[in-house]
């Protein structure tokens, strides 16, 4: 395994991370907390250092299922992983108001600890604000508050709803009020593509994540593929399904060489995309860690390739 630094941190991260969203819910079908320990280890023993969750990633009545894995799982190992979690979004908080206060930052900063069974949080994002208004002055007291106390090392935005919120992060990273970004990015969206070049030049830490798009360059979906209630991509038509799996054909000529399948395609053209430090894979198990490790350990894709790629793609497709 290979690592890159993460921008201004400094931290060294394998050039593949694992995010841990299924292992808290049935979103992407659901993962039991002992097939997700193993995963986890698995991953792990072969190199892969960065491990991404949230307190989001639980049920109505328990958040951060994933933290409550992932630190079950890494116990014992804490010295030698880099842990990145969040804050604003918690699945038992229904009742619309803001959690991007400076209380909620304090209090869920102390719950993710304690989930986490750590004492430290490497990179603290923002959980994908909408609006910049939604995020109050105050906030950045709590902010102060959890690094200067030493709970946090580094401050990040996961970024979503992005052509409303690119501007607040490129702000935020003007002003030095966060060390990383997290984006949407894969062979079908970029409209991250240029925010990631400019803030790579700070530097800010890139990590791409939905590199899979939501599954769809996993190369498991195809036109008879039926998803179950609840799942995230039973909201799509049948249409719409077409469509996707109709462009994903299109990246086909990538499998080669190395490159056996288009899941690992798919992570590969991501990693060698310029200025993104890491890459999250989603992955639930062995097999699909082991499709992460190939595509981190295969040669580069060509600038041709890349090139060619970035011209097949008629628009960016809905990100999760």
């Amino acid at each position: 395994m290979e690592y890159n630094i993460l921008g201004r941190t400094n931290l060294p991260v394998s050039k593949i991370g694992l995010g841990t969203w299924a292992y808290g819910n049935n979103v992407y079908g659901g993962v039991s907390e002992l097939d997700g320990i193993n995963a986890i280890h698995h991953a792990f023993h072969n190199g892969i250092n960065l491990f991404d969750t949230a307190p989001q990633y639980g049920t109505k009545i328990q958040d951060g299922v994933a933290e409550i894995v992932l630190g079950k799982a890494l116990k014992g190992l804490r010295k030698d992983v880099i842990i990145q979690t969040k804050f604003g979004r918690n699945p038992t908080i229904k009742d619309g108001s803001s959690q991007f206060t400076k209380e909620r930052i304090l209090a869920s900063v102390d719950e993710s600890l304690m989930r986490l069974q750590t004492d430290y949080i490497d990179v603290l994002f923002f959980h994908s604000p909408f609006y910049a208004d939604g995020v109050l002055v105050v906030v950045w007291e709590g902010i102060n508050e959890v690094v200067t106390s030493g709970k946090v090392r580094f401050i990040g935005h996961s970024i979503s709803n992005f052509h409303k919120t690119e501007q607040m992060a490129r702000q935020w990273a003007l002003d030095n009020k966060i060390d990383v970004v997290q984006v949407v990015f894969s062979l079908l969206n970029r409209e991250s593509e240029s925010l990631i070049k400019d803030l790579s030049q700070y530097p800010v830490g890139i990590v791409a994540r939905e590199c899979l798009a939501n599954g769809f360059l996993s190369g498991s979906i195809n036109r008879e593929t039926v998803f179950a209630n609840g799942t995230l991509n039973s909201r799509y038509t049948i249409d719409e399904i077409a469509e996707r799996i109709d462009q994903v054909a299109k990246f086909e000529f990538l499998i080669d060489g190395d490159i056996r399948n288009m899941a690992q395609a798919a992570l590969r053209a991501v990693i060698d995309q310029t200025g993104v430090n890491t890459v999250l894979s989603g992955a639930k198990n062995k097999k699909e860690i082991d499709d992460a490790l190939t595509a981190a350990n295969a040669n580069p894709f060509s600038s041709q390739d890349l090139m060619t790629a970035r011209a097949l793609l008629t628009k960016n497709f809905e990100a999760a």
